[in-house]
């Protein structure tokens, strides 16, 4: 369920003729945005989670959890980030963020942020502990002075992790290394552990998490017990709900799929000036066969008349948009493929199909395939909000409710850098599966075959189940992963972490003459 309530400052998306979902969307954040220059795709990923699932949210909590934060509170936090809120699906399970730089997703018990480009994502980590804290009121710890923050709720596990960046001498704060962002992370929690994993030397990926009921670094003064503030909130925005889990759903599963030099030709599809090229043939398209059809079903403009009926009730239904005279036919029989002509003259143009927006995203969302990734005909209530940018670039998140009944909603988000000297996609989901019908590895197959990458990561990182004693369930899921077609499987490496499965892979497909990798950013 989409909430189609319309914040001050936002209007709904503008895309009626390709059936965009009615979306919150903030104008004033798409004002001069711009990816001209060279940009940092590859992005940074924090999950914080207050609780091992929505079932199991600590009775001092609101009972929606971080749901119940208002989207001002949270738009504070980014600008710490650096990032700015384009627009909002919010659902029973989950609201999704499009950001200026990439997602964010909020669950009642977790948050997801992930950021590209230059942002500051460790910077707003303090302060959605302290949101956590004061406004969905999760079990919290005194200040410190290292967090900067009144108080910092007690997460239950956090993971945040990265592919090697392109251009780490871009980076600000924290993020000018792998190390100092592990010392950020350690001042804030005790016991986190830190990895990379591949090769040093090549392409990789860093990963750190804590262990379950994280602790935070304590207090500089813990004998000093300070009273902390309680922001009270409407009760109209503390109502109980029950949040449906199916027992799939406790199988935490995550798939990253990390791709570079991106085929240019096929990249194109991802530069504005093409996309509405795209989206002006589809208008033009489908304008045409509407006026066949209503000739084929009402006769011409002649008979109409000859027979006493109301031209202008055509008219208001946009059906006969220019009536010159009796002689005069709009509704000409043009062939099946659209053509320019002078019959064009009378349509009118939308104006949001020549600028970046909505609703060219949501025209190359449909163009490129990815809305057929999870396609309607399983997801029925599924809702994709996409994004296109001056001159080029993507973003787009999917919510994806469960296809059964008393399911859960899970996520997908998609980001774009499609210039040839930083190309880079990502694709990341939390859908299991098994609730595709499908093997993982067809999934990775039909997103690779979207970008057409010459290389590219895989990162699986999947819960245990509490029953399972080795790894023997892991390594045959990877073997299966091994057969991408067109690609060559360079490095696997699987990890037995506390609590979950991780599998590494990189690819790079046959063809390929490109030479080595831009690796950028070089071991630790």
């Amino acid at each position: 369920m989409v909430n189609t309530e319309i914040p001050k400052h936002c209007t709904t998306s503008p895309s009626s003729f390709s059936g965009t979902p009615l979306l919150t969307i903030n104008r004033e954040a798409t004002i001069d945005l711009d990816s001209s220059n060279s940009f940092e795709g590859p992005e940074k990923l924090l999950e914080v989670w207050f609780s091992a699932s929505p079932l199991s949210l600590p009775e001092a909590s609101t009972p929606d959890g971080l749901k119940i934060v208002p989207s001002e509170v949270w738009k504070e936090m980014l600008d710490l980030v650096n990032c700015k809120v384009l627009s909002i699906v919010e659902s029973e399970d989950v609201d999704a963020y499009l950001l200026s730089e990439s997602s964010m997703f909020v669950f009642p018990h977790k948050l997801i942020l992930k950021t590209c480009g230059t942002t500051t994502l460790l910077s707003g980590l303090p302060k959605i502990l302290e949101i956590a804290a004061l406004v969905a009121k999760f079990p919290h710890s005194l200040a410190n002075a290292v967090r900067g923050t009144a108080t910092a709720a007690i997460p239950y596990r956090v993971f945040y992790s990265r592919k090697n960046f392109l251009f780490p001498d871009r980076q600000r704060g924290p993020h000018r290394s792998w190390r100092d962002e592990v010392k950020s992370l350690d001042r804030l929690f005790l016991g986190g552990s830190a990895y990379m994993i591949g090769k040093m030397n090549g392409e990789h990926w860093y990963l750190y998490l804590t262990e379950p009921n994280t602790m935070l670094t304590p207090p500089a003064t813990p004998d000093r017990e300070q009273p902390v503030k309680i922001l009270d909130l409407p009760e109209s925005r503390l109502r109980a709900k029950v949040h449906s889990m199916d027992e799939d759903d406790g199988q935490d599963e995550t798939l990253e799929i990390l791709m570079t030099d991106l085929e240019q030709g096929n990249a194109r599809q991802f530069y504005l000036d093409h996309a509405s090229a795209v989206a002006e043939g589809q208008y033009f398209q489908q304008a045409h066969k509407a006026r066949r059809d209503a000739r084929k079903h009402l006769g011409s403009i002649n008979d109409i008349e000859e027979e006493g009926g109301n031209i202008d009730r055509f008219k208001a239904n946009g059906l006969a948009e220019k009536i010159c005279d009796d002689s005069v036919d709009v509704f000409s029989n043009a062939s099946d493929g659209y053509s320019t002509s002078a019959s064009d003259d009378d349509l009118t143009y939308p104006q949001e199909l020549t600028t970046e927006g909505h609703a060219l995203g949501t025209v190359v969302s449909d163009s490129s395939g990815l809305s057929a990734v999870y396609p309607m005909s399983r997801y029925p209530d599924a809702r994709i909000d996409a994004y296109l940018f001056t001159p080029c670039g993507f973003s787009a998140n999917g919510v994806i409710p469960s296809p059964d009944a008393g399911g859960s909603t899970h996520y997908f988000t998609v980001h774009v850098t499609p210039e040839p000297h930083c190309s880079y996609a990502s694709f990341e989901t939390n859908v299991p599966a098994r609730q595709t019908g499908r093997e993982t590895a067809d999934v990775i197959q039909q997103v690779v075959g979207i970008f057409k990458p010459a290389r590219f990561s895989v990162t699986l990182f999947e819960a245990k189940d509490a029953a399972e004693e080795d790894m023997s369930n892991t390594k045959k899921k990877t073997c299966k992963l091994e057969a991408i077609k067109g690609y060559r499987r360079v490095d696997r490496i699987v990890h037995d972490l506390e609590g979950y499965d991780l599998v590494f892979k990189y690819y790079e497909r046959f063809d390929w003459e490109g030479g080595a990798p831009r690796l950028g950013e070089v071991g630790y």
